[in-house]
């Protein structure tokens, strides 16, 4: 089984993930990296020359890729799961974890995190502090219909998140596939 780990910008999921694929043992797999290195250019420099309809497709392919591997943790880009193939496909080996945060913790971390501007660009064209509020409204409730659990990430580091994903995953191991949204959320 992949561990799937989605949420918006800034959740944690790269800096996590990481660091939980090594307390597991898996691969990691971050799916906005991967698009970067097999196109060659950063999210922001495809999206400005190519459209948000060019990097969605690129980002199917890799989604598409990543299903069929086993035993990853899986880092997603925050509109992922906006595409209703990628969770599916994701689905038959994929548990999904929602990393959420503050939008106050998001903010700081977006303005905190020098790569946030280089790569990562505007979504709707908006300012960044009501970019995020909008998106949220609309991102949530999907974040909540796809996810097997939920995991705040607002006020803790690296090391407690991890750890408590490893708690879930092992609980979860125990109590079966069926009973798994049961955990944070």
């Amino acid at each position: 089984m992949n561990v799937i780990l989605m949420g918006y910008r800034c959740s944690g999921k790269t800096s996590v993930g990481r660091l939980l694929a090594a307390k597991l043992q898996r691969p990691f797999f971050d799916t906005d990296d991967l698009i970067q290195k097999s196109i060659g250019k950063s999210v922001r420099e495809m999206v400005e020359e190519e459209g948000w309809i060019f990097f969605r497709r690129e980002e199917k392919r890799v989604v598409r890729d990543l299903a069929a591997k086993d035993e990853g943790v899986i880092a997603l880009g925050g509109g992922a799961v906006l595409e209703e193939e990628n969770v599916r496909n994701l689905r038959t080996k994929g548990f999904f974890i929602w990393l959420t945060a503050e939008t106050r913790a998001l903010q700081e971390r977006m303005i905190g995190d020098g790569k946030s501007h280089d790569q990562r660009p505007s979504l709707s064209g908006r300012d960044m502090f009501e970019e995020t509020k909008s998106l949220l409204k609309i991102r949530e409730p999907l974040y909540a219909r796809i996810a097997d659990c939920r995991v705040d990430t607002s006020d803790r580091n690296t090391e407690e998140i991890a750890e408590e994903i490893v708690r879930i995953l092992r609980k979860t191991a125990e109590t079966g596939p069926k009973r798994r949204k049961r955990h944070g959320g």
